[in-house]
């Protein structure tokens, strides 16, 4: 290789990869060498000749195994606060896999409950809770929720995502009546059994363009 595609970015580029584990959305964290911060968002210092939109789904594709569903650019962060890396500026990204998606074997990275997470470096912990509440104000514009999900799913696990998501209880009729109205999901003729009820009625995603309306959930409607 020559010099020049060997040289680092004084950037880092730092990624918020989200999953639903059981009851609570869930980060993967990368475990590091460095005692200060034993568990840190995966990062690297690319090459400097390397898109940051490469970068990062490098960085994620080798992390997980596969590029996530859903990865995109959060911002730049710096504002002297620390990093694992030392760097001035980090360029966050936030991606989004389906409930299930198994860190790689090894040890060397694991889901953590966002509720349940060790000490981050200060930076990190700001990308963090820039992603969530970057999430919570596009779940009403795009499929955020359904990016959580497999291709089919009830509507009981839809609204399961969106509480995930939004850190609240919703109401069931309430979070129906918004989703009929913005015409986001179709059924289809598949049906799971849950438990010693009726079985449910498997949905998915509605194609944009066969819905009638171009909106999304109105997230005012989800309460009443």
């Amino acid at each position: 290789m020559s010099e020049r595609r060997t040289r680092k970015s004084p950037n880092t580029i730092d990624l918020v990869v989200f999953t639903a584990l059981k009851d609570q959305l869930a980060v993967l964290l990368w475990r590091t060498p460095d005692a200060r911060e034993k568990w840190a968002l995966p990062w690297e210092q690319p090459p400097s000749d390397e898109t940051l939109d490469g970068s990062a789904g490098r960085i994620a594709a080798e992390a997980l195994g596969a590029l996530p569903g859903w990865l995109e650019q959060l911002g730049a962060f710096g504002n002297e606060k620390r990093h694992p890396s030392e760097s001035e500026i980090s360029v966050a990204f936030v991606g989004l896999v389906p409930a299930g998606t198994p860190p790689p074997v090894g040890g060397a990275y694991a889901w953590f409950p966002v509720g349940e997470l060790p000490i981050l470096a200060a930076r990190q912990r700001t990308m963090l809770d820039g992603a969530i509440s970057m999430l919570r104000v596009r779940m009403d514009q795009s499929p955020v929720a359904f990016r959580l999900l497999p291709p089919t799913f009830t509507l009981s696990d839809l609204q399961h995502m969106y509480e995930l998501l939004l850190g609240k209880r919703l109401h069931k009729a309430s979070f129906r009546r918004a989703l009929q109205a913005a015409w986001l999901v179709e059924p289809t003729e598949e049906w799971r059994s849950e438990g010693r009820g009726r079985p449910a009625q498997l949905f998915r995603y509605a194609p944009r363009k066969r819905r009638p309306t171009q909106r999304g959930i109105r997230l005012d409607m989800l309460t009443s």
